[in-house]
């Protein structure tokens, strides 16, 4: 159990014995750190203001648990019950967080994720199309939250749901079908690099798609391919196998290269007759209508909006796809809890998608949840696949990296570290840049404040542990146990300012962790990560590490450069991000 988690056990304690109801009181830190480590405001929501905050706080005072834990515990304001932790014991807490190894922090697990089964669905790109910058946010989003629930003990399933029928198939297969009969042999672009048969797919997808728009004829042979493709028949086949193989093969390069690893995939050939069935089954039943030759679910009855899930070609739609996608989903992984990562431009969509499900299968409809992620803007402004000019993932990773790559021209190392660094600094620099707001919110993305090494970037980060293990490479002391320093008797009057800023924020990464993991928020390990490199690098430019004045203050210094590391290091982790050890 972590600080917060004791203190709050000692104050249920303290109500019970008075026979006061605490309510939903809060343990939270204060904005002003003067002000003690901790405030509760159990007086206030228990509607008995300073005097029954005096009674409490007399009584934790007295708190066996609390006696070794708080130096300080008063009264302030209107009744707030605010609590120092000793300098001592914050030292323990810093060389805990060096025991802990490698994955999170030490977890009060308060919010029960321990041996739950949960599936988190993202990234979901669709064969025939570009990998574009949405794929590429959803990927470095569901990958974080992904690695956040295990941390907290959840068992994750990591899974793909992609597009492999549907108009956007026939449209990309049109446009194979005319640069083929051009000029482009497809044996031939079999032997070609991935790259440039994915070329060739965006290339065919933008001229299909520009067609279905602009030509009648087009359109209308666009939309027999696309009744052709669901029948899977000979006219279509070999480009829709060549086709998905391409795009299949391309996408797993980017995923090797952002460190995901899915554990399975599904596909809308697969789950559309599934959906199909169950909205022809439910029809029967009342859930879904009949609506001018199509089926649709009435949202309106729910305060949502009508949407079809089979159009009147009987062919089932996005939606009954999705239908049919959770059960699927539930018959390979007995799931406690299923996420769905995607953009918020279809969060309209999937309430009344997960509406219909909780219909058809209540059980599956509680667990299911969609988490969804904002738009990443660029100076050009949003750009499209129809016309061509779309902006792809790679795109954005590849510019991190050049960028990357330029600043680093006068490193003293070799051009091979050069280029795997640049590579490590161009990713960090993407995906912090796209998790340190909160994820539903849209993100600006900028190259000069993000490929930096100052401000609040990524490559910051990633210098500040580089600086930090630089530190500890040239440390004689390095390998030394660091227990035996919270027996220096340190007091708070022994530090200097910096150097309990750094101890005074270190042990709260275990909450932070587990608030991000319960809110689905890895911006709160950003934030955190962000302050404490500020902490550090202030402690770092005032204070002499190697040459303090002392060996006690020699080994203290050394815990907050060894601490500082492991735990942005961590933090990164959560966050997808490598931590080179020197930049």
């Amino acid at each position: 159990m972590n600080l917060e988690g004791k203190i709050k056990t000692a104050i249920d304690k303290v109500l019970k014995d008075f026979g006061v109801p605490g309510g939903e009181f809060k343990v939270e830190h204060p904005e002003n750190e003067a002000h003690g480590d901790y405030s509760a405001n159990v007086a206030l929501v228990a509607g008995g203001g300073r005097d029954l905050a005096e009674k409490i706080t007399e009584k934790l005072r007295a708190d066996k648990g609390l006696e070794e834990i708080a130096s300080k515990i008063k009264v302030a304001g209107a009744g707030f019950i605010n609590i120092s932790i000793k300098t001592d014991h914050l030292i323990t807490q810093a060389v805990e967080l060096l025991k802990e190894g490698y994955m999170g922090g030490k977890s009060t697990r308060r919010q029960g994720f321990v041996g739950q089964r949960i599936m988190v669905e993202f990234t979901d790109p669709n064969p025939f199309k570009e990998f574009h910058i949405g794929h590429l946010y959803s990927n470095i989003v569901g990958e974080s939250l992904c690695r956040l629930l295990e941390v907290e003990g959840a068992e994750v399933k990591r899974v793909n749901y992609q597009g492999d029928v549907g108009l956007h198939v026939a449209k990309a297969i049109w446009g194979m079908k005319q640069m083929i009969q051009k000029d482009i042999d497809l044996n031939s672009l079999s032997k070609k690099s991935l790259p440039e048969r994915q070329k060739f797919m965006g290339q065919a997808y933008a001229m299909g798609a520009t067609a279905y728009e602009e030509d009648k004829k087009a359109k209308e042979e666009i939309e027999v391919l696309n009744k052709k493709i669901y029948e899977l028949d000979d006219d279509v086949r070999q480009l829709y196998e060549k086709g998905r193989g391409w795009s299949l093969e391309y996408f797993e390069t980017i995923y090797k290269r952002l460190g995901t690893k899915f554990d399975d995939y599904f596909f809308e050939r697969e789950v559309g007759q599934v959906g199909l069935k169950l909205v022809k089954e439910f029809l029967k039943k009342g859930v879904f209508e009949e609506s001018q030759g199509a089926v649709v679910f009435p949202g309106e009855k729910y305060g949502l909006h009508t949407r079809v899930f089979v159009n009147k070609l009987g062919l089932p739609t996005y939606e009954a796809k999705d239908l049919g996608l959770a059960p699927t989903k539930y018959g390979r992984y007995q799931y406690d809890q299923s996420i769905i990562v995607t953009a918020n431009e279809i969060d309209e969509y999937f309430k009344v998608v997960i509406a219909a499900l909780k219909k058809i299968n209540p059980k599956l409809g509680k667990k299911t949840r969609h988490v969804s992620h904002g738009m990443v803007k660029l100076p050009e402004g949003k750009m499209s696949s129809r016309t061509g000019k779309i902006v792809t993932g790679e795109w954005l990773l590849d510019e991190a990296r050049a960028r990357a790559l330029k600043i680093m021209a006068e490193a003293e190392i070799s051009e091979e570290e050069k280029e795997i660094i640049a590579e490590q600094v161009g990713q960090a620099a993407v995906k912090y840049a796209l998790l340190k707001t909160g994820i539903g919110q849209d993100v600006v993305f900028n190259f000069g404040t993000s490929v930096s090494f100052e401000g609040n970037s990524g490559p910051y980060l990633q210098y500040t542990y580089a600086r930090a293990q630089s530190v500890l490479a040239k440390s004689e002391t390095r390998s030394t146990k660091h227990e035996k320093i919270s027996d220096f008797g340190f007091r708070i009057s022994d530090l200097a300012p910096e150097e309990l800023a750094v101890l005074r924020w270190l042990y709260r990464y275990g909450e932070v962790v587990d608030e991000a993991a319960a809110e689905l928020s890895p911006n709160l390990v950003a934030n955190f990560l962000f302050e404490l490199a500020q902490r550090f690098n202030s402690f770092y430019n005032k204070m002499p590490i190697l040459k303090a004045k002392d060996e006690k203050i020699k080994s203290l210094r050394l815990l907050l450069t060894a601490a500082t590391a492991e735990v942005v290091k961590r933090g990164l982790y959560l966050l997808g991000i490598q931590s080179p050890e020197k930049m």
